[in-house]
């Protein structure tokens, strides 16, 4: 069975790095499109940042320069490196893996973790 599991999100200083880890397992994710989302109860779901199996990045312009997103193929993760947090960074970070491609809506991603919560406090 395929699973997508996240941990790193905490509450931080405004200002301040978070390290959001994907481990992935049940299959080699190796060949697969890596992401990470976000959303708030009640709010659309929000596209942050995609890696393709040859490690080119896509990322989102409201964290472009703050966030990067490292993959390692050999350990099966996905990573998402966020620097200078902002109060609006808060909510729930979702990580997302497809056999094909991630859109920016999110739609038709093959797995999905169950989310992670971060909290930048001002």
């Amino acid at each position: 069975q395929v699973q997508l599991v996240e941990s790193g999100g905490r509450l931080v200083q405004a200002g301040g790095s978070l390290r959001l880890s994907c481990a992935a397992s049940g299959r080699t994710f190796s060949s697969y499109v890596l992401g990470w989302f976000r959303q708030s109860p009640g709010k659309e779901r929000e596209f942050v940042a995609a890696v393709n199996w040859g490690g080119a990045t896509t990322i989102s312009p409201s964290v472009e320069g703050r966030f990067t997103i490292p993959r390692d193929n050999a350990k099966n993760t996905v990573t998402l490196q966020m620097n200078s947090l902002r109060p609006e960074d808060t909510t729930i970070y979702y990580c997302a893996a497809d056999g094909v491609v991630i859109t920016t809506t999110g739609n038709g991603v093959d797995h999905w973790g169950q989310g992670t919560l971060v909290a930048a406090a001002s």
